[in-house]
């Protein structure tokens, strides 16, 4: 397979867990509470372990001087976060989340999926092992995140299918963010060594703005431990692939 197959590929599966909600359907409340609290562990880990782990290793090789955008991507997400509001919820009671109606989240999911779309495929124009953990690492926090915003579309009156199909149609535009790599790396060379980093401060924010805050929720020494098991799994798991 090449690499814009495989990128192709990548961000079909990442938009398939839009439906993710479908298989949860079933499940308690409390138990569906713990579950997502150790995949946003889980996913915090990922993230951090393919920024430390693949991304940065790649742009130092390259030119350390690059290491500056990761510093851009950190500034670029806290300004579209600002404007755009695309932080997203992984909890299930998300009435007093920034998303106030169900079009907000569906607007917002659908530029964070864009971006999503533009970290894999700019992962893949650098490798496909660094594709390939990037596609980890933006699946398992998509998980937590797609439920938690299937839950905000169904507290804000959707009917269950509605919810879903709009979370997929949101999920889709993470091709949009392909083409918009497809279209740079055409006309500008080298430009995966400006967007790497980018995405590894991107990845930052997330980890550190949006997931962390999250797992600090929980107070109790025993979920503390377990959610800096699950981190350490995460990490694990993108230390694995490195090899």
């Amino acid at each position: 397979m090449t690499p814009m197959q495989y990128t192709l590929l990548s961000v079909f599966i990442v938009s398939l867990v839009s439906l993710v909600g479908v298989f949860f359907l079933s499940f308690k409340t409390e138990l569906l509470k713990k579950m997502l609290m150790y995949l946003v562990s889980f996913s915090t880990g990922a993230l951090l372990g393919n920024v430390f782990l693949h991304l940065i290793p790649e742009v130092i090789q390259e030119n350390q001087e690059n290491l500056i955008w990761v510093l851009g991507g950190i500034l670029f997400s806290f300004v579209i976060e600002k404007f755009i509001h695309w932080r997203h919820c992984h909890d299930l009671e998300c009435t007093t989340h920034v998303h106030p109606v169900g079009p907000l989240v569906i607007i917002g999911d659908a530029v964070h999926n864009i971006l999503d779309g533009i970290l894999i495929a700019t992962a893949y124009l650098v490798s496909i092992p660094v594709g390939i953990s990037t596609t980890i690492a933006v699946l398992l926090h998509e998980i937590p995140q797609e439920l938690g915003d299937f839950a905000i579309l169904i507290h804000s009156g959707m009917s269950k299918g509605k919810a879903l199909l709009f979370n997929f149609f949101s999920a889709l535009t993470a091709f949009i963010g392909v083409g918009i790599v497809i279209g740079l790396s055409q006309s500008i060379a080298n430009i995966e060594m400006i967007l790497l980093p980018l995405a590894a401060g991107n990845f930052l924010y997330i980890a550190g703005s949006d997931l962390i805050p999250e797992l600090h929720k929980d107070t109790r020494l025993k979920g503390a431990a377990i959610q800096l098991t699950m981190m350490i799994v995460g990490i694990g798991l993108m230390y694995g692939l490195s090899l």
